[in-house]
Formats: C-alpha cells, structure tokens, sequence
C-alpha cells in the first residue's frame, strides 16, 4: 500500500488524496517505477480540516479516526481473503490459494506516524524516547499484538487514554491494521530515503558545511565552479548553498561532487579537518548503500560500519557549531 497527502486530485472544488496497491511478486525495479504503472488506484481518502471543531486536539483525534475509518473500508475485501484465502491463477496456468497480506506501507513520515498511530517526533518501528533519536543505540521494536490489547479498551475512556500514553499511541479509536490478523504494521513501515536522507540530513549536512563557522559558502562554490564539464556529474551553474526547492535528483548530483569540493578546505583557526571529511565520507557510504535494492550480510556490516563511524566523529559537528 502507499499513499501521499499531497492532495493533486480536486473533484468539483473537493480535494482528496489517493491510495494505491501493487503486489511483491513485481520486480522492484518495475514498482518504482510511476512509467511502469504497477500500481492501482484503490480509493481516496478524503481531507478536510474540521474547521468547526475548536478543540484541537479532539480535531486531531477525529481526523486520525476518519483515516482509519475509511482505510479499514477500502482494506475490507483484502481482510477477509488474507485469513480465508482465494483461489487465484497463477502466471503458469495453475490455479492455487492465495493469501493476500498487506506487507509493505510506503508513505512520507506523516502518514507513517497517521497508519502506525505514532506522534510526530516519534519513531514508527521501535520506542526510541524521543529525547534519544540521536544516540547510537539499540530500542525494542513496537509489537502490535501489545498495541492491538490497547486499543482493546477504547470503551474504558480513562484507561485507555493512560494506556495510550504510556505507549506513546495516539488515542485512535479502531486502528484499520488491528483487523488484519497477519500484518504486523510496525515491520510494514519502509525506509523513506528520499525525504529522510536525501532531503533530510543531505540537506542539513550542505547548509552546515557551508557555515561561516566551518568553510563558507564562498569556498565551496568556487571549487564547485571550477570543476571541469564531463558526463559523470552535474556542473552547477548557481551556488549549491543557495539553491531552493531541490528534487532528490538535484540532491543526488550534490552529494556526487561533495566529498570533493571540501577535501583539502581549511577550517577557521587553522583546525584540522579531518573529522569532518571523515563524517561526510561514512554519511555518503551510508546514503549509497541504502539505495541497494537488495542486501547481504557484508553491505548490511558495511552499513552499520559507516553508523557507527559517523556517531565517532559526529562531535565535531557541535564544537563547530559552538
């Protein structure tokens, strides 16, 4: 499944955002793809703002039911044959028992934290304290059997509202996933790395870099002009520290020329730089490993290697700043 609020459908004045279903058995390399149209239009969930409630949080409430309440009707048919099963024909003739499970929800943050009932600021997979978001540590995951219990005691309002809290869930009524007896919405939830890395921390990493606490804006664009025109990257006609409005694309180009344009920089008070071409290099391996689009035991070390030597250096980053 994957959705986006991003409301480009407008019926007669009315704005709506779409649902989509794919299955797994499509290659990867075909559902990404929008030209590809391996995904369905399901439904639209409709938007509203609730103007006329004045309490906002009883606003927050009824908007994250309402969602709940239509997925759970658009998701119905699936519910039902994931337990059942129905006879499908296979692509070699054959016709078997299918059990259709929703596996996978792809969305931006937003509506991670609306399917999963999580805050803002809050991790939708494990119960991180949100205080903690930055520490290299391990949390346990969220299970949805524990969540399922709580939303059991909607009826017994204090109960479950303190529940609710101490669970860090929001008080939502009937999630739609409790009626899938086989999906596990907290595991479902994937990387978004557009938004969360590309757009995220590459974003913040290029701003921070061109600080006048670090090199400036002035070093980085000079060495990004004199790059010579090739095939293999992108020749910036504007300064990069000023670019608005950037698509993943235009992050990507950047980050190819990154790591060259700070190599060899002096830092203020003549202090080494070392550190902080160390932490770029482990961001970059980590940001070009997660884009695999599959995994193996040695990309998976490599990942964690490339953490676990960002969070080494990542004080410099502070004392910089500071």
């Amino acid at each position: 499944m994957s959705s986006d609020e991003t409301r480009l459908t407008v019926f007669r004045g009315k704005t709506a955002y779409p649902v989509y279903l794919t299955i797994g058995n499509i290659p990867k390399a075909i559902r990404r793809k929008p030209s590809c149209r391996a995904q369905v239009l399901i439904g639209y969930i409709p938007t509203t703002d609730l103007g006329k409630m004045t309490n906002k949080t009883a606003r927050c409430r009824a908007l994250g039911n309402l969602f709940h309440a239509c997925m759970e009707n658009v998701l119905a048919p699936i519910a039902a044959c994931g337990e059942l099963g129905v006879v499908m024909m296979s692509a070699d003739g054959i016709w078997r028992r299918c059990h259709p499970i929703l596996a996978a929800f792809v969305g931006d943050y937003p509506e991670q934290a609306l399917v999963t009932c999580t805050y803002n600021g809050r991790c939708s997979k494990c119960q991180v304290p949100h205080d903690q978001l930055g520490e290299y540590r391990s949390f346990s995951p969220r299970v949805q059997s524990d969540a399922i219990n709580i939303y059991r005691l909607a009826n017994n309002t204090p109960v479950f509202w303190k529940a609710c809290r101490e669970a860090g869930l929001k008080p939502v009524s009937r999630p739609f996933w409790a009626s899938h007896q086989f999906t596990d919405i907290f595991l479902s939830i994937t990387p978004d790395i557009l938004h969360q890395l590309l757009q995220g921390v590459m974003k913040h990493l290029v701003r921070w870099l061109s600080s006048p606490t670090v090199f400036g804006s002035a070093d980085i664009n000079a060495r990004c002009w004199c790059l010579p025109l090739n095939h293999s990257i992108t020749h910036f006609e504007t300064e990069i520290t000023m670019l608005s409005h950037l698509s993943g694309k235009d992050h990507k180009n950047i980050c190819c020329v990154l790591l060259g344009l700070i190599i060899g920089l002096p830092l203020p008070g003549g202090q080494a730089s070392s550190h902080i071409v160390q932490d770029v290099h482990a961001l970059l391996n980590f940001l070009y490993l997660s884009q695999l689009l599959s995994h193996t035991t040695d990309t998976l070390r490599r990942l964690q290697d490339s953490l676990a030597l960002f969070h080494d250096n990542k004080a410099v980053f502070v004392d910089l700043s500071t």
